[in-house]
């Protein structure tokens, strides 16, 4: 690739519009409908890291850090580092049981409505093939342009194809390995694996580190971002961790610039996800890494997790969660203005694991039923009640919720008011005290009047009264592990 003409030809559409690379500009932006009413998607981590399913999808890194288990593995798995070093995985990262079609039908049987596979993890492989690198799964290891053709499978599905670039920390990801005899010492060239393996940042996660990534580093790492945008026009863009350093303010504004300005080009409505303060509120939407708001937002947001609450890949001894663990999440993410990436790791061989499947085939079993609860529908005047708090921030989905019958969501779409019970009580009585007569004695809630109530997913038409407190709703034959979802239909 000729880079100083891909830059001018960069330069020439940002400077045509109608966005420019400066906050102001870029703060027309608005969240497109179609995004806000997906509200759940699937998220891939599958990469050469997933050969040795051991530790994490960080193994590339924690190999080379000496004392670490993963360091320890490798050693006794593998050889020393500067005999086996992580470049040895490639040839054997064969993906020989990929077939996107397969997965595409079940993450469409999920209830999927966008797709976001890592186009290139932290350890610097592209997943794609790439005109920048020529360490991609498209020359080596697999030989298949798997980027591509995940996005032609979902495409073909009515799921919308997305990518996601974790590229930035590759900067000093592998740096472990210059601190003692590994395959990692040495001088390499722009596009190389190990390129430019450069010493961990002191107090990295400060933005205002005096360690920064180097011009000619961001510039490649601008220029992979925007060959994503040509070659595979995402609808969209995620960004991980580290962007949100100093260095990077001018460089993330180009990007959003010319991303939003090629996609008003193509007639499209693009999204950029990004993490802590990395772009200006309002010209991106934000992501809460494995973690959600205790409230409702007035913005609309996203919830990045995973299945593994370990690891993002597949690793050996994984700690699954459960589909109805998730299942609440979602409906709690949803009910307070976002939407849900749920991460799925695949194997190496690109078969994807029993657990997986179960999680997300009984995920599917419970949207079949009641999706239209969740997918297109809008925040309700009060979003959720019920004594259980949900833990705020980021990191916080390690331990699961213990929900009660008293644990409701809701959501609006028409006529239809959905309240979610969390945990259904055995005696079959559903309180809802957000629909009681009399409401709040200081706020008029504008409840509406109650046409008529059903179940989803269940034939039995329940009793309910409406008391001054609550909205009582009885049922008999209605019982479920899973939560249980009431259309509320209002005249």
């Amino acid at each position: 690739m000729d880079t100083k003409q891909y830059l001018q030809e960069i330069e020439e559409v940002i400077q045509a519009g109608p966005y420019h690379d400066n906050w102001e500009s870029l703060s027309q932006y608005q969240v497109p409908k179609w995004y806000r009413d997906a509200k759940f998607g699937i998220f891939i981590h599958w990469g050469v890291f997933t050969v040795p399913e051991f530790g994490s999808e960080w193994y590339s890194r924690n190999m080379y850090i000496q004392g670490s288990k993963e360091y320890e593995h490798h050693i006794k798995t593998y050889g020393p580092q500067k005999d086996f070093g992580y470049k040895d995985f490639v040839p054997l990262f064969k993906a020989e049981k990929f077939n996107a079609d397969e997965w595409l039908d079940l993450f469409q049987y999920a209830g999927a409505k966008y797709l976001m596979p890592v186009a290139e993890h932290h350890d610097g492989f592209q997943m794609y093939a790439s005109e920048l690198s020529h360490w991609n799964a498209a020359e080596m290891g697999p030989h298949r342009n798997v980027l591509k053709e995940l996005h032609e499978a979902a495409e073909k599905r009515g799921i919308v194809p997305c990518v996601s670039s974790h590229r930035i920390e590759h900067y000093f990801f592998l740096d472990g390995g210059r601190k003692f005899d590994s395959d990692i010492k040495g001088e390499y060239q722009r596009g190389d694996l190990y390129w430019p393996t450069m010493e961990e940042p002191e107090e990295f996660e400060n933005p205002d580190s005096p360690c920064q990534p180097s011009e000619e580093y961001i510039e490649d790492w601008f220029l992979r971002c925007c060959e994503l945008v040509d070659k595979y026009r995402p609808k969209v863009f995620y960004f991980d961790w580290w962007i949100q350093q100093r260095v990077m303010k001018p460089w993330l504004q180009k990007f959003a610039a010319y991303y939003y300005n090629r996609a008003a080009q193509w007639g499209e409505e693009v999204v950029i996800n990004y993490k802590y303060d990395a772009f200006m509120f309002g010209t991106a939407v934000p992501d809460v890494e494995r973690g959600q708001f205790a409230q409702i937002q007035p913005y609309f947001w996203q919830t990045d997790t995973a299945i593994a609450r370990n690891s993002w890949s597949y690793t050996k001894g994984n700690d699954y969660k459960s589909a109805y663990s998730i299942i609440c999440d979602l409906v709690d993410v949803v009910c307070k203005n976002g939407t849900m990436l749920l991460n799925v790791g695949p194997r190496a061989d690109g078969s994807i694991g029993e657990e997986d499947r179960k999680v997300l085939t009984d995920i599917g079993d419970w949207m079949q039923k009641n999706g239209e609860s969740i997918y297109g529908t809008k925040v309700w005047r009060v979003p959720a009640e019920g004594p259980t708090e949900v833990k705020e921030g980021a990191f916080t989905d390690a331990v699961e919720k213990v929900f009660t019958p008293e644990d409701i969501r809701f959501t609006v779409k028409g006529d239809s008011l959905y309240a979610t019970v969390l945990k259904y009580p055995e005696d079959g009585v559903v309180r809802i005290r957000a629909l009681g007569k009399k409401g709040d004695a200081h706020l008029h809630h504008f409840n509406g009047f109650l046409k008529d109530i059903s179940v989803l997913g269940f034939d039995e038409v329940p009793a309910w009264e409406q008391e001054d407190d609550a909205l009582v709703i009885r049922t008999k034959e209605v019982r479920s592990d899973m939560p249980v979802v009431f259309r509320i239909s209002m005249k």
